[in-house]
């Protein structure tokens, strides 16, 4: 008998099915650096039957989809954790700044999900909550920090869009190594978040 019809007859004592299937993918993203697992693979993975995982996901790309806005919703708690409650509003702009190139340095694969088409339809994706949460974090702390008055008073919605493009290329640029000192210098990112911050904070603020 082949290791996948023992896998295919081995009985499901799992207690949370689709969580097994949700951490068993995000397991083999981050092995195999990618998404090219199929379904029947991650359910011999997680020992259950070829069939268990459609009980939750009709194809693979109902599983994309899951894990991307997953990856949004760990992002939020990154840029959450990041913030200490006695922060000015530039202190935790910088703070999340970090919090989000880290989490992209971290889990390069599932950052590259996130944003891929592969996923699902980015205007499916992008409007769900959890994807929605870091972007609108952002929104919060840049209308308190104009309310306080160390934020430059234009349009909070431009200033976290610009933000988003600003960072999204950054971490797309650390996490695939082009930004080589030779070219950016040895503190490319540093001086990237401070030419990020010098268009936010209010001419009267000291950072």
């Amino acid at each position: 008998m082949s290791a996948d019809e023992i896998c295919e007859a081995k009985p499901y004592h799992h207690g949370d099915l689709r969580r097994t299937i949700i951490d068993t993918a995000l397991a083999t993203l981050k092995e195999q650096q990618g998404w090219q697992f199929t379904l029947r693979e991650i359910a011999r993975r997680a020992q259950v039957s070829h069939s268990a995982p459609y009980r939750h996901f009709p194809d693979k790309g109902a599983l994309l989809h899951e894990l991307a806005l997953l990856g949004f919703e760990r992002l939020n708690a990154a840029m959450q954790d990041a913030m200490g409650p006695a922060m000015s509003a530039p202190e935790r702009l910088r703070a999340m700044a970090y919090a989000y190139l880290a989490f992209g340095e971290e889990n390069p694969d599932l950052y590259r999900l996130m944003f891929s088409t592969q996923a699902g339809d980015p205007a499916q994706i992008h409007v769900d909550p959890r994807a929605q949460a870091p972007f609108y974090l952002v929104i919060e702390v840049l209308e308190r920090g104009q309310e306080e008055g160390t934020i430059r008073g234009r349009s909070a919605l431009g200033q976290a869009t610009a933000s988003w493009a600003h960072l999204h290329g950054l971490t797309l640029l650390s996490i695939d190594s082009r930004l080589v000192p030779a070219k950016v210098g040895d503190h490319a990112i540093e001086d990237a978040l401070t030419t990020l911050l010098d268009g936010l904070v209010s001419d009267q603020t000291a950072r």
